[in-house]
């Protein structure tokens, strides 16, 4: 007889991931959540709101997770998953309220996707959302042994008349750009090309390591942000770097002027540039050091600077918005 394990499929495993996720997943919980880890779905309850929009965004790490691999060290990409998913909805001004994951292998070892889902937890811990389900698929063949590969999507909410979409941006509002935490989780195809050994040191470092900090999640200090003022449009700098993702916040004819003198560049990609990257085509790959912009009156500019100091976060003037033109202007 054969049996589904004999295949590659070791169902005890799994059963044995599982059990862990559900102390994690269980750290996570806040009040809406109405079922525990183990039900066919999550299920949220939502309570207080008087016009509720629900905003959901989904993604992944992408060949982030190759670094984690070769360093042995699985407990931070599952931040970074949840960093790119609730940043994402953020942006229009939604509070994160649960986070789904999904992770494939081709062979499971319950430790390491433990190590994974541990991540995600903490991850949705620093947004203030729950972790109410999930997916493992061991898929032998298809996966190399040792190899995961983790995606997720977030659901948040938002009162649909504090919806931020941009229809309030005008020619001279302010882009104020919140310090990233270093490459966070787009570009890396790019950075493993031109970075294979992983245990140089870099700045007392191995390099590996710098190149798995997490991404940074904003998602607490810029909704207290929005209780206290007005945000315009807001840009999580993601994939397509400053070109991409700052136009992406306006819903009219504007230009995003983006003053390149005033960019406090992180260290890692001063380096990755040194390496031969040209400078343009870092800004259309990278945060550069700003992994989240907002656009605001120029009147309250030196206030949400302050506001957000006092938060612990290195916010700074980073450019101005023009009616019309190039959609961004990097000088």
């Amino acid at each position: 007889m054969i049996t589904y394990e004999q295949s590659g499929v070791n169902i005890k495993e799994g059963y044995r991931a599982v059990s862990y996720y559900k102390e994690y997943a269980e750290n996570t919980f806040i009040p809406g959540v109405i079922n525990n880890i183990g039900s066919f779905a999550g299920m949220f309850e939502l309570k207080g709101y008087k016009n509720p929009v629900l905003v959901s965004g989904t993604d992944g790490v992408g060949t982030k997770l190759d670094i984690a691999f070769r360093m042995r060290k699985y407990d931070t990409v599952g931040i970074d998953c949840v960093a790119m998913c609730v940043n994402d909805i953020l942006c229009h001004g939604a509070a994160p309220l649960f986070f789904l994951d999904y992770i494939a292998c081709g062979k499971l070892d319950a430790n390491v996707a433990a190590e994974i889902v541990k991540g995600v937890s903490k991850g949705c811990i620093e947004a203030g959302c729950a972790l109410i389900g999930g997916e493992t698929a061991e898929m032998p063949g298809f996966y190399r042994d040792g190899e995961y590969d983790i995606a997720g999507f977030a659901v948040g909410v938002v009162e649909k008349d504090k919806i931020i979409d941009g229809r309030n941006i005008k020619d001279g509002d302010v882009l104020i750009g919140i310090e990233s935490s270093g490459i966070h989780s787009n570009g890396y195809s790019l950075v493993r090309k031109l970075i294979t050994d992983l245990e140089m040191d870099f700045n007392g470092q191995k390099i590996g390591e710098v190149l798995l900090t997490p991404t940074k999640i904003y998602v607490k200090n810029v909704l207290k942000l929005l209780k206290n003022f007005e945000i315009k449009g807001m840009a999580h700098i993601t994939g397509g770097g400053f070109i991409e993702n700052i136009p992406r916040m306006f819903k009219d004819d504007f230009t995003a002027v983006i003053e390149k003198s005033r960019i406090k560049v992180h260290d890692i990609f001063k380096y990755i540039m040194s390496l031969g990257v040209d400078e343009m085509h870092m800004y259309n790959t990278f945060n550069m050091g700003v992994g989240f912009v907002l656009c605001v009156d120029k009147r309250y500019e030196e206030d949400i600077i302050a506001y957000l100091k006092k938060m612990g976060e290195n916010a700074y003037t980073i450019g101005h918005v023009e009616s019309g033109g190039g959609r961004i202007c990097l000088k």
